[in-house]
């Protein structure tokens, strides 16, 4: 006849066998770039930097920046294959000029979700964004705004990088 041991989790020994079975699960956990969900590499730190300069250009309206930003091949297709709300490097620099400046406030937020550099010297940035903006309106200046999620395609150069789509 076998006789149940009655088994005590609060025992000295068995606290401590949990105490490293946590401490070894939470040292294979990843590190994350504070306030995203990036992988915490200088790689990776180095373009989560490049895109805040971008998000910074944006609520700063620093047109010149946003364009020495811009690579010259820049391209946007629309997500569509209307060929007729494509825009290239002339047509951002219209845009900027022309509608984007008209906007009187911005507030752009980022979350990142993701980096990816592919073969081919590219960077994929995934995030979301929320957009607040005050252009002239029928009655005067309104506020729009906008939730959505983006992706900037940029390309490595030298030491920094170029926005090749996603502005």
């Amino acid at each position: 006849m076998m006789t149940a041991v009655k088994t005590n989790w609060r025992t000295p020994r068995r606290l401590a066998a949990m105490l490293l079975i946590g401490l070894a699960l939470s040292a294979c956990s990843k590190a994350y770039i504070p306030n995203t969900d990036v992988r915490d590499t200088s790689e990776n730190r180095k373009v989560i930097l490049f895109c805040e300069e971008y998000r910074h250009a944006v609520e700063e309206k620093n047109v010149g920046w946003l364009l020495k930003m811009a690579s010259p091949r820049y391209h946007e297709d629309g997500a569509n294959m209307n060929d007729a709300d494509d825009l290239d490097y002339a047509g951002l620099r219209d845009y900027l000029t022309t509608k984007f400046v008209k906007a009187t406030a911005i507030r752009y937020e980022i979350r990142y979700r993701r980096v990816t550099i592919t073969p081919l010297q590219q960077v994929l940035v995934d995030y979301t964004y929320a957009a607040s903006y005050k252009i002239p309106g029928a009655k005067g200046e309104e506020w729009k705004h906008t939730v959505g999620d983006n992706q900037l395609e940029l390309k490595i150069e030298g030491e920094g990088f170029k926005i090749l789509a996603g502005m």
